[in-house]
């Protein structure tokens, strides 16, 4: 199957559909990989390196589509791109069916299959060509180090001779794949961070990154906020007010905003409004990554930075993706190489649009003549997925309930066994000579303190734990040597038996440190 790469039309875009890499890949495969010239050039990417890969580099866009069984775009095409389709070809792409109803009713009427890049389902399975959360990972990251070029001091806060520099705040709205990839980068560069987003499921994976979840003071905040498909859902107007009350408490006191919040075929919610961007210190920036679809900004100009009256500037860039073209290029070709393999299963390289699967039939907006946008929801649920039930945070006075109720459970259960220990230690002693009696004691007493300081003991600490009783297995092995010489059989054998768990606990112990020691040692 022959499988064709066009130049991207599109005003300033620089990535490209097929890479060098991914075009060897789909060789590889099976497949006739085919290449527009010059459609990598802007990515770094050669036409003589597609040709070392295996491609057959065309003139031009209009061959590739004569040729190409599949055609592979970044973009959504334009109205000659569409016109260039015929009857069975199929277009794997970016296309935003909500807002291109026109073009798939043109695709339609050519008899071309489309699938939507941007469709695919947010499942496990489908994590693989996920396009949109590869391209928001870069969008997330650039987005950090725009803010970086537009503001006038250190992320980091630093302490010199020359005096103090307080580290930046940045607040980013937004917990997506973009929000959690500029909150990592941001804390990664010192800055202090926060975080909102209208899903509180995902303040543990901000938490989890070094920044700060902000919280709202507003009952019904996950019912509004989580939606099926891992997006968020439109939120209520009492918690839109709840939510801008916060955000105007914050304005001041950030120095850097990255906004980021998106709801599936709606223009982008105004989050951040005119007076908070007049409540900002001048300096201060703002970087807009729902700038192509309206801004979450009430001020954000689209493909534009503009400076305000009081000195913040805002970034309105819609090409963050594009900016880190050769990167961007590679994470969406290979989203592109993985759907192309779902969509051909078979030895032979055939075509086989299966509808009966949830991420082709979730991706597919054309088919057979027909529009088959929106899908149908997925069968299995999504990676965030809104939780059944909301979780009660405990009382402090429950919490103090709860605590004495386990400090009595557990003290019950200490006499418990030390009766039972007593017990057994008297019918022992009404037997077994003093001498064996002396040293038996000690056993008992050295079990017993052994367990209540092991026991407790978190799982994660048990492999430096080992090695940390080393010293006190060298101890046991010293008193067994003294007592092997005892005259009592019974004494010797666990004398000697002593000697041998404690000689491998050592030996154990040991190796454990030195693989943890070699965990941190440079190559």
């Amino acid at each position: 199957m022959k499988i064709g790469a066009p130049k991207e039309t599109h005003e300033g875009e620089a990535r490209v559909a097929m890479t060098p890499a991914s075009a060897k890949d789909l060789a590889k495969l099976g497949h006739a990989p085919l290449i527009e010239a010059g459609a990598g050039l802007k990515a770094g990417f050669t036409d003589e390196a597609y040709r070392e890969a295996g491609a057959e580099v065309l003139p031009g866009a209009e061959e590739v589509f004569a040729a190409a069984d599949v055609v592979v775009k970044v973009r959504p095409p334009v109205e000659a791109e569409v016109d260039r389709l015929r009857e069975g070809q199929t277009l794997i792409s970016m296309i935003y069916p909500a807002q291109n109803g026109e073009l798939m009713e043109r695709a339609r009427e050519k008899g071309a299959t489309i699938v939507a890049m941007d469709m695919v389902p947010r499942i496990s399975r489908a994590q693989k060509m996920d396009a949109l959360s590869s391209m928001a990972n870069i969008a997330g990251y650039r987005a950090v180090i725009e803010a970086g070029s537009n503001f006038g001091r250190f992320f980091t806060g630093q302490v010199t001779a020359a005096g103090k520099v307080p580290p930046a705040k940045v607040l980013v709205v937004g917990a997506g794949v973009a929000g959690l990839a500029a909150i990592g980068t941001a804390t990664s560069l010192g800055a202090i961070t926060y975080a909102f987003d209208v899903r509180p499921e995902v303040a543990e994976q901000i938490e989890s990154m070094g920044a700060e979840f902000v919280y709202l003071d507003f009952e019904e905040a996950s019912q509004d906020g989580a939606a099926t498909g891992g997006y968020a859902a439109p939120s209520s107007p009492e918690f839109r007010e709840a939510q801008l009350k916060k955000f105007r408490e914050l304005a001041p006191d950030m120095d850097i905003v990255i906004t980021t919040a998106l709801i599936p075929g709606r223009d982008a919610p105004v989050l951040w409004t005119k007076d908070m961007v007049e409540a900002m210190k001048p300096g201060s920036v703002i970087v807009d990554l729902a700038a192509e679809r309206g801004g979450n900004c009430e001020l954000t100009v689209a493909d534009q930075k503009i400076t305000t009256e009081n000195g913040v500037t805002i970034v309105g860039y819609t090409d963050f993706p594009s900016r880190m073209a050769a990167q961007s290029s590679t994470l969406y070709a290979t989203n592109i190489r993985h759907m192309l393999t779902d969509l051909t299963p078979g030895k032979d390289g055939a075509l086989n649009h299966n509808m009966e699967d949830d991420v082709i039939r979730g991706a597919t907006v054309v088919r057979e003549r027909e529009i088959t946008y929106p899908p149908p929801p997925p069968k299995v649920p999504a990676i965030a997925a809104r939780p059944k039930e909301k979780v009660k945070e405990p009382t402090p006075e429950e919490k103090r309930a709860k605590e004495l109720a386990t400090f009595k459970q557990q003290t019950k259960t200490q006499i418990t066994v030390l009766a039972v220990g007593a017990l057994v230690m008297l019918i022992i002693g009404a037997f077994a000579p003093a001498s064996f009696m002396a040293h038996f004691i000690v056993f008992a007493l050295a079990c017993f303190v052994g367990f209540q300081v092991i026991w407790n003991v978190s799982h994660a600490l048990h492999t430096p734990l080992m090695a940390v009783t080393n010293a006190i297995s060298g101890i046991v092995i010293l008193g067994a040597l003294l007592q092997i010489g005892s005259g009592n059989w019974i004494v010797v054998i666990l004398a000697f038996v002593s000697v041998l768990i404690a000689s491998i606990n050592i030996v154990g112990g040991f190796l454990v440190t030195r693989r943890m020691l070699a965990m941190f040692q440079k190559s």
